[in-house]
């Protein structure tokens, strides 16, 4: 009996320890969830600005190229000279026909004499390794050597 009073009272002491660590865990527990909840609302908000971000800047990026488009036409129309080149002399046996971008074209349309030799004086962007600007009729295209894919087309490039 005197070993049930003691199993018994033991029990008693460390209930209300128990209890009390039982409580603390989950004042924890609280704590830890509403700091993740924090966490998470911060998270969003600095998605939200930075998706705010990405279309600031995608609109600037749209102004820029536009104001680059404009000068460019500036810049064609004060120097007409070198944008007026010769007639355009298909392959033989092939005629012209407006392209787009990914389009394949068969080696002949892309053959050296075709390939604009300064791009820069047309004030141009550099080609990419493996790729050259040809003259397509009164069009520009960007073309890769390898696959005769068109990459970019500058239509009624020249007059």
């Amino acid at each position: 009996m005197r070993k049930f009073i003691i199993a018994a009272l033991a029990a008693s002491v460390l209930t209300p320890t128990l209890a009390t660590a039982q409580t603390a865990d989950l004042r924890r527990d609280g704590r830890d969830a509403r700091h993740d909840q924090y966490q998470i609302s911060q998270d969003q908000r600095q998605i939200q600005q930075d998706r705010r971000q990405v279309q600031q800047d995608r609109r600037d990026l749209r102004q820029d190229q536009r104001s680059n488009r404009e000068a460019w036409r500036d810049y064609r129309d004060q120097n007409r000279n070198a944008f007026h080149r010769g007639p355009y002399g298909p392959p033989r046996g092939y005629s012209y026909a407006p392209v787009r971008v990914g389009v394949s074209l068969r080696p002949p349309f892309y053959a050296n004499r075709y390939w604009i030799a300064d791009p820069g004086a047309y004030r141009l962007p550099r080609a990419m390794p493996g790729t050259r600007w040809v003259r397509y009729g009164n069009d520009v295209l960007l073309v890769n050597l390898r696959t005769g894919r068109v990459q970019t087309v500058y239509s009624a490039f020249f007059y």
